[in-house]
């Protein structure tokens, strides 16, 4: 591998304490590479290049920024394939699945460079003083980013992409499962013009004490982060002690609801999707799945079938559907999950074994008969694994959908547009998809309620949680 140090205003540094951790290959267990771990002091210098790197970046117009994320979007698309085949080697999903996320990752650079020259502002006339009324919005300032293992290249780019098109400087902490891609995107940034300084990678294994360092330093103004609710909690008492503006897309328990008018090709195929995109590696994964009483025999022959045709393998095998999951907790966790289910009297319908032998591996499971009191049904599985409950009331269904401390995503199968309407305003989720499987757009606010996180990624609303509103009062 050839970029495996901390990339800090525009070069590659073996960091202060020459000290490294290996990155795995989840299929093999094989060591990979062996990647710098950043400490206090590179952060120290991550933050000195940013504060000088944003000042002239902030300077230039809109169009100059949009410019500069355009030719990132072209490059990437460009090279779909290396970055594709580097998500597969360090976070193990299947090919298909990684070019997916490549071409996702790469579409937030063309989104938002369409938006940066949209920061639209607004002058009106006070009603009663008669004053202007002057709105525009500016850079918040260095703007730290926490990114998880599930989608090396999306979860970065989705933040990356509206920042420097709100005209901030970027300093990016991946997560040591998978750092490799984050950094393998570094030299392409170079080539579309973005300056040195501006965006910077620190791979580290002291995640805690790095973050809550650059958290309290004053040139910081806003943190985004996604992963786990319990370590964003963790951020955001950090992230108050400097007031600064958090954007936090957190964990996720999402219910599935099959009403008796669903079309069940459609539901299944969105169920597919729901479930098994990145091996339901994903806070947006499908992870209650309530059937109503009349269509549930049929939707799990349906479901199971379309589940047990996926082949589990190396993710660089081009035939492969499923490959592992990202390491041995998580798959020792979905295990658990899975036989606590069946203590409980759930019935396996498929699957429900890890994979013996090498790699970490787990088969496409799907439970019948899931009881409420489950783990699975109260925590995120996050693994291949489609736990079906059944119900038979309108109004049951959705209080059992809403009764959870998550409201990220949600999915509701009918044909009746009034009802899947009205079913969809009454969930208290941030997203729903509405016979769809996948919510996940550049153009769209991705983000939930309650204890799934707090603003918005994608859309415009994107941007603007890397931008001040700044109001002056004038008159002349």
């Amino acid at each position: 591998m050839e970029f495996t140090n901390l990339y800090i205003n525009g070069g590659w540094h073996e960091g202060a304490s020459k000290e490294r951790f290996d990155v795995l290959n989840p299929s093999n267990e094989t060591v990979l590479a062996s990647v710098a771990s950043a400490e206090i002091s590179d952060a120290d210098a991550a933050l000195d290049a940013a504060e000088a790197a944003m000042k002239e970046w902030a300077a230039r117009t809109p169009r100059q920024r949009s410019e500069v994320l355009r030719k990132a979007w072209e490059l990437m698309t460009e090279r779909l394939e290396h970055f594709a085949k580097l998500i597969t080697l360090e976070n193990g999903k299947a090919r298909g699945d990684a070019m997916g996320e490549a071409t996702y990752a790469a579409e937030f650079f063309r989104w938002f460079s369409e938006e940066a020259v949209r920061a639209d502002g607004m002058i009106t006339h006070a009603p009663a003083s008669g004053a202007r009324i002057i709105v525009q919005h500016k850079p918040a300032g260095i703007a730290v980013l926490v990114t998880p293992w599930n989608y090396p290249a999306a979860m970065g780019t989705r933040k990356i992409a509206p920042a420097l098109a709100a005209g901030c400087a970027v300093i990016i902490k991946p997560a040591s499962e998978t750092p490799l891609t984050m950094l393998a995107l570094m030299p392409l940034l170079e080539e579309a013009g973005v300056p040195a300084g501006l965006v910077n990678v620190l791979p580290s294994r002291r995640t805690g004490a790095l973050v809550d360092h650059m958290l309290h330093d004053p040139r910081v103004r806003v943190v985004s982060f996604t992963g786990s609710t319990s370590v964003g909690r963790k951020l955001l008492h950090s992230a108050a002690d400097q007031v600064l503006k958090p954007a936090m897309e957190l964990g996720g328990n999402a219910p599935l609801i099959v009403f008796e008018d669903a079309n069940l090709k459609t539901a299944v195929e969105g169920t597919m999707l729901a479930k098994m995109r990145n091996l339901g590696e994903a806070c947006t994964a499908a992870n209650r799945i309530y059937v109503h009483e009349s269509v549930a025999g049929d939707y799990t022959r349906k479901l199971v079938e379309a589940m047990g045709k996926l082949k589990v393998g190396d993710g660089l095998d081009p035939s492969v559907d499923v490959g592992p999951l990202v390491n041995a907790d998580t798959r020792d966790k979905v295990t658990a999950f899975v036989e606590d289910a069946v203590s409980k009297g759930a019935k396996v319908e498929l699957g429900g074994k890890p994979v013996q032998g090498t790699g970490f591996f787990y088969p496409p499971t799907v439970l019948s008969g899931v009881p409420q009191n489950a783990d699975c049904v109260q925590d995120e599985i996050f693994g291949p694994v489609a736990a079906i409950q059944t119900f038979s009331d309108e109004e049951d269904v959705i209080r059992r959908a809403n009764d959870t401390e998550y409201g990220l995503v949600a999915y509701v199968f009918t044909e009746n547009m009034r009802r899947g309407l009205s079913v969809c305003e009454r969930l208290d989720y941030g997203m729903v998809g509405f016979n769809r499987g996948l919510v996940s757009d550049p153009a769209a606010p991705f983000g939930g309620t309650k204890q799934s996180g707090l603003g918005r990624e994608g859309g415009h609303e994107g941007m603007l949680e890397f931008m001040e509103t700044q109001y002056i009062s004038a008159s002349w």
